[in-house]
């Protein structure tokens, strides 16, 4: 029987807590414990139930219990210093990281197919998420004129159980938006705001809403409206659902809609970030908005978006992006292709890395690329493997050359860290830490905390995370349906004061969750040592078609079962932001065993060590960068195999030779206070070192510097005197790629003798043909450096040549003193690249001539 009629009766906040309200709706109160703390104090048990969702718990809470509020003169203190402090945050105004030249209109919209900014707003998976709200946070706190978008999913990303036998179960439980800390974005009519988009030349409409995120505006868009017919109505259902034809779709609307939205709402954003190729398609639609909302043509167009168009790629794998076959793409695009004054057999190749091969499918990535000012890599690693695997869009360049930069990731330190050990901080470091985590003398206090405040800090910590263990633990085998005693054992599972090792992360098979469960014996030994205890915390979801990281958590969940390992090991279900904070905040070691190098970067890692932790990894992503012999232990030395199996069975027994050897007796080697006072230096030197470097205050501003600034003065230049310099540099483009095949490098010469004394320059001479090019089209440089025994470059300089005499039409001669800074043999040869002063990235074009080596 189901009802007639539904009510939503809601309680009635008094007049002195309508402040309550203004604090649910931002979601600052996830990294500000003051804030936090009044809905914690509110109703600790019905804060926990709501899974930290302020609104859900207003909506809930007993009348009662409001009405006790309203008379506690302690909590309405509290109160007005919460709803003090974020008045004061949200009205400053200045941001102090812009340069003086940077545009008054300066704003970057920021796109990402999720976001992980609190557990209480479950529209994430994964790293991808949790970095892009950090990206947020950070801007926040930084004051980065930015505005985030996205879309906002019915079911969000699936919740986890296992059954009996420990194989994962997913639920897609529906997001009530109502309840959550987001509204609808309405116009000045108070009608809420909707935009179009076309599936298959039919009209799809979604909705806007709005997250504020501290100063930073998140808009996402939703498709689940009456207005949609039935089978378009479930486009934002699920992240990362559904089949190739739904994730164009979503990114369709994602890309395409995203830049509608922004136009709708009156958002003008000077810079476009694109975060990983799920919203590749904005660069279209800015394409398609400014040739009909100024008549420009596509090369006009397409020379502006470029400008202002910054990329950041994750997959460190080419399956992992995402790739439409031409049909698709035809069935999707044909009649959006002609807005853009393109054929679709044109728009295809914008796709591909080879242009013409009409048999390469279309890859969000590479439109991404040909498409951006700049892009980059996630770590100094991922930027040489990124450069590797998309060498193909830029064949005539050597991988060095490939134009991708490494902007390491970072974390939101604020947002992860224990309030004792924010404490500390705030004791020992000051105040500034928080609005300057990035100072590395503000860091150097790090070694000034009392080794008994710092380890008093961390006993507490893993206590709280045994403590929570356990309770979930609990809770999963009374859902399983298992006996009493079972039950009742679980609350003795771990140690308080055993070192803990904690693995938490997406179950990809590449991460290897199971590398430390190779020799169950020898595991055995060292987690049951009688004097120095070891155990072990697992977490993670493998993604619902993941068969192979399903048999991973299996296994976990039967080697916990047995009974040497089962007060020492254990799974905890349905990972989420809360669980991962548990985890980095409590675990003594973090492990991450990924195969080299298929680990982008990792944050997971980084978080553990703001909270005091040390980190066990392999050398990929982001610890490869980092490591040092102070700041935690490597698994391996940088190795790559070609035999898996092998590699496994190699670093497995590092693993346990690095916890027999070192590991556990630091841990446990204990002066008469019974402090750890090397393990203790340990940490505080890896906080010292790694928490200044690898937040994302630091990777705001890098972006700010290195891509936005100089994006944001890009688009203003090519937008000044009604396009004049867009259409100028069209212009020359057009130019360049027509007379290109004329450019040849027919001779390089030098006038050194062979054999120079390390200091000494090198005179370098060459003869150019530019056919109807002229000199101030193009660069010429002498390309040199360290050669192997082979002949290849080490690593090259360049160093521009100037033209000195025309020979004839077109013919000119070039050239240049480079300065010998390295002994050994030098290698020096030439090369010609398209140049213009508005190109902003020389490898642009993808275009090269180099000397000829025959």
């Amino acid at each position: 029987m189901k009802p007639v009629l539904r009510f939503n009766v809601l309680p009635a906040l008094p007049e002195q807590l309508r402040m309550l309200t203004k604090l649910a709706y931002n979601l600052w109160f996830v990294w500000n414990p003051e804030v936090y703390s009044v809905f914690e104090r509110l109703d600790r048990s019905l804060w926990e139930k709501c899974e930290h969702n302020p609104v859900r718990m207003l909506n809930s809470i007993e009348q009662r219990t409001l009405d006790e509020a309203a008379k506690d003169e302690g909590f309405l203190a509290h109160l007005e210093r919460a709803a003090s402090l974020i008045d004061d945050y949200v009205g400053k105004k200045k941001c102090n990281i812009l340069d003086a030249d940077t545009p008054d209109t300066f704003l970057t919209a920021y796109f990402s197919a999720e976001y992980g900014l609190a557990e209480s707003l479950p529209i994430y998976s994964g790293g991808l998420g949790i970095l892009s709200g950090d990206h947020l946070k950070s801007s926040s706190d930084l004051n980065l004129p930015l505005v985030g978008v996205g879309l906002l999913y019915q079911k969000g990303y699936f919740r986890q159980y296992l059954n009996y036998e420990g194989w994962q179960q997913e639920t897609y439980p529906s997001n009530d938006f109502p309840q959550l800390p987001l509204s609808v974005v309405k116009d000045e009519h108070g009608d809420p705001v909707v935009v179009q988009v076309s599936f298959r030349n039919r009209p799809v409409y979604a909705q806007v809403w709005k997250v504020q995120v501290g100063r930073i505006p998140l808009y996402l868009l939703d498709t689940n409206i009456d207005r949609n017919p039935v089978e378009f109505r479930d486009t934002t259902a699920q992240l990362y659902g559904g089949d190739r034809e739904m994730r164009v779709r979503q990114e369709i609307l994602l890309g395409i809609g995203g830049v509608r939205a922004l136009k709708a709402m009156g958002i003008e954003p000077s810079v476009f970030h694109m975060n990983e190729g799920h919203s590749a398609f904005v660069s279209l639609e800015r394409i398609r908005m400014l040739r009909e909302e100024h008549g420009l043509t596509f090369d006009e167009a397409r020379e502006l978006v470029i400008a202002s168009n910054v990329f950041t790629t994750h997959t460190p794998v080419p399956a992992g992006n995402d790739y439409f076959s031409n049909e698709l793409m035809r069935e999707y695009f044909t009649d959006y292709a002609p807005t853009l004054g393109l054929n679709i057999q044109t728009l295809l190749g914008y796709g591909r890395a080879n242009p013409w091969d009409s048999q390469e499918e279309f890859c969000m990535t590479v439109l991404a690329l040909r498409l951006s000012s700049t892009s980059n890599a996630v770590s100094k690693l991922h930027e040489k493997v990124s450069r590797k695997m998309w060498q193909p869009v830029w064949r005539h360049f050597p991988v060095e050359d490939v134009p991708i930069m490494p902007i390491t990731n970072g974390i939101h330190i604020p947002s992860w860290i224990s309030d004792e050990v924010a404490n500390l901080y705030h004791r020992y470091l000051g105040p500034r830490w928080v609005e300057d985590p990035d100072h590395e003398r503000l860091w150097d206090r790090v070694t000034h905390i009392p080794d008994t405040e710092m380890w008093r800090a961390r006993e507490r910590l893993r206590e709280r995370l045994v403590s929570f263990a356990r309770s979930r633990l609990r809770a999963q085998l009374e859902r399983r349906g298992a006996s009493r005693r079972e039950i009742e054992s679980s609350q003795e599972v771990l140690n308080a004061e055993c070192l803990t090792i904690g693995f938490s992360r997406r179950f990809a098979t590449y991460k290897r969750a199971i590398l430390l469960l190779q020799d169950l014996d020898r595991l055995s030994r060292i987690l049951n040592n009688k004097d120095k205890q070891v155990q072990v915390i697992f977490a993670g979801k493998a993604h619902p078609q993941d068969v192979a990281g399903k048999e991973f958590i299996k296994k976990i969940v039967h080697v916990a079962g047995l009974e040497r390992f089962r007060q020492r090991v254990i799974f905890i279900e349905d990972y989420d932001i809360n669980v991962a904070r548990y985890l980095v905040q409590g675990a003594d070691i973090w492990l991450n065993t990924p195969l080299r190098p298929l680990e982008a970067c990792g944050t997971s890692g980084m978080k553990a060590s703001a909270n005091g932790g040390l980190n066990l990894s392999v050398l990929d992503g982001w610890w490869a960068e980092a490591y040092t012999l102070d700041n935690g232990w490597a698994i391996g030395s940088g190795e790559e195999y070609k035999d898996v199996k092998y590699q496994d069975e190699v670093e497995s027994r590092n693993i346990y030779d690095l916890l027999e050897k070192e590991i556990v007796p630091l841990f446990y080697d204990r002066g008469e206070d019974g402090l750890p006072r090397q393990w203790l230096k340990k940490l505080k030197l890896s906080m010292r070192n790694l928490c200044p470097v690898f937040n994302s205050h630091r990777m705001v501003e890098e972006y700010t510097r290195k891509c936005y600034m100089p994006s944001a003065r890009n688009w203003t230049g090519l937008r000044e005197d009604g396009f004049a310099k867009a259409k100028e540099l069209a212009q020359w483009r057009q130019k360049v790629m027509m007379h290109w095949p004329e450019v040849k490098v027919t001779e390089v010469t030098t006038s050194t003798p062979p054999t120079r004394i390390v200091g000494e320059a090198l005179e370098i001479s060459s003869r150019v043909e530019l056919g109807d090019l002229k000199p101030e089209d193009v660069l010429v440089q002498t390309y040199y450096g360290v050669l192997e025994p082979e002949g290849d470059f080490i690593e090259r300089e360049t160093e521009k040549m100037e033209p000195y005499a025309e020979e004839g039409h077109g013919v000119y001669r070039f050239r240049c003193e480079v300065e010998t800074r390295a002994t050994g043999s030098i290698g020096a040869t030439v090369r010609v690249l398209p140049y213009h002063k508005l190109i902003g990235n020389i490898y642009a074009m993808g275009q090269v001539a180099w000397a000829d080596q025959s």
